[in-house]
């Protein structure tokens, strides 16, 4: 499953930045920088549910707090629309000094406004993704109302913006005025993704169609049909992960492909990179990832060493037990087998049989429980628990094993 790890980097002022890198489980195969809306955070709802949306495509990103913002460092007063773009570059940056530079931008209304504005600046981006994004800066400052006026005599002002107080000063307006955002997207050379809301109240659609003549090609439209303006409904921001990332996927390295890849004799454990245990795992033609818990350090993308043996023990009993109902015509309905490993004391095992006898110290115990949906009498009950003994992993388990390693040349 996909994880999220909490990061933060400097930016383009020297502010500590909070972020958020959410993982896909196996490998990357492409890396993709999120920019929240105006006055908004990284945590919003639509901004998770897209990041995660689309590290479960196989694209990790990276969405951060710009500054003055959610738990990023600085004062939101002294920031502006340039700021904003320097730290979408300072965090292109970080990406590429610690993982690997963002292919693909994604922005969020004015958000969307600052990475076709920054995309230019960052050579390895192949594809710029806006959601609800204006054609023009100066959108932004219609949402000031009265108190812009405000802003442009006394040199700031307070003015609430959905519901919040914010302090503006008159540099954010100049700054914002002097943006020749159609320029930067005539010339920023990459594939453009414009997803807009025809009813979108806050921005409305005439923006998309701006932003869309101003592109060159490759470029693509995409409604979000009756989302609003923040994507408030899951729905809505799962459908939009969904399309970035199976159109991102023509213009970004494509998946590993593994159908051509000879099976592994026995099975084959490596490293991934991410995390500090996460391994890929190659049985036969089948993957799999293994990993420890985030309580222990690791990303939890994965069963634990310890679970795989469960996991090893419950199959091999769930099929030994199908292979006698099957022989004996034994109607047993679904076979299902929970397994709980743990370290006891030896001494406080009273249940461990002769497997704690003589032994000081600690025992490995596996409690298997086995439930059947069919009927079945004492008998039965008592012959399945006999039947489950005699499964191969619960052998080895009991008996000795040689365990024989060796250094590859």
């Amino acid at each position: 499953m996909p994880v999220t790890k909490r990061i933060s980097f400097p930016g383009a002022n020297g502010h500590e930045l909070a972020a958020r890198l959410d993982l896909p489980a196996g490998e990357a195969r492409a890396y993709a920088l999120f920019a929240h809306c105006f006055t908004c955070s990284k945590d919003l709802a639509a901004a998770r549910r897209i990041a995660q949306g689309l590290s479960q495509e196989g694209i990790g990103v990276l969405r951060f707090d710009f500054t003055g913002l959610g738990h990023s460092e600085g004062e939101f007063a002294n920031t502006t629309f340039s700021s904003n773009v320097g730290d979408l570059i300072a965090a292109a940056d970080y990406m590429r000094r610690e993982l690997q530079a963002p292919a693909i931008l994604i922005g969020h209304s004015l958000g969307g406004a600052a990475v076709l504005a920054a995309a230019g600046e960052i050579p390895e981006v192949q594809a710029v993704a806006t959601i609800g994004a204006p054609s023009d800066v100066g959108h932004v400052l219609h949402q000031f109302g009265a108190t812009l006026e405000d802003v442009l005599q006394k040199g700031e002002a307070e003015v609430k913006l959905a519901g919040r107080p914010f302090n503006i000063k008159r540099q954010f307006v100049d700054d914002a005025r002097s943006q020749n955002l159609a320029s930067k997207i005539a010339n920023m050379k990459k594939a453009l993704l414009v997803l807009h809301a025809p009813r979108d109240e806050t921005v409305g659609i005439d923006n998309a169609t701006e932003i869309f003549v101003a592109a060159k090609h490759p470029k693509s439209f995409v409604s979000l049909d009756d989302a609003d303006h923040l994507l408030s409904r899951g729905e809505d921001a799962d459908y939009a992960a969904k399309v970035i990332a199976a159109w991102a996927a023509r213009f970004v390295a494509p998946e590993p492909e593994t159908i051509d890849e000879a099976p592994v004799k026995g099975v084959l454990v490596s490293e991934t990179g991410l995390g500090k245990f996460q391994n890929s795992i190659r049985s036969g033609k089948h993957r799999l990832l293994a990993d420890e818990p985030a309580a222990v350090g690791g990303l939890d993308s994965g069963p634990s060493p310890y679970d795989f043996l469960s996991i090893a023990l419950g199959t091999c009993t769930a099929m030994t037990l199908r292979m006698y109902a099957d022989r004996k015509k034994l109607d047993l309905g679904r076979v299902t087998v929970s397994v709980n490993h743990g370290k006891v004391a030896t001494q406080h095992c009273e249940d461990c049989g002769e497997a704690a006898e003589g032994r000081g110290g600690r025992i490995d115990r596996f409690e298997r429980v086995i439930s059947v949906d069919g009927v079945v009498d004492a008998a039965i009950r008592e012959k399945l628990v006999e039947i489950a003994g005699k499964c191969p992993v619960h052998r080895t388990l009991e008996a000795s094993s040689a365990v024989v390693t060796k250094i590859a040349d």
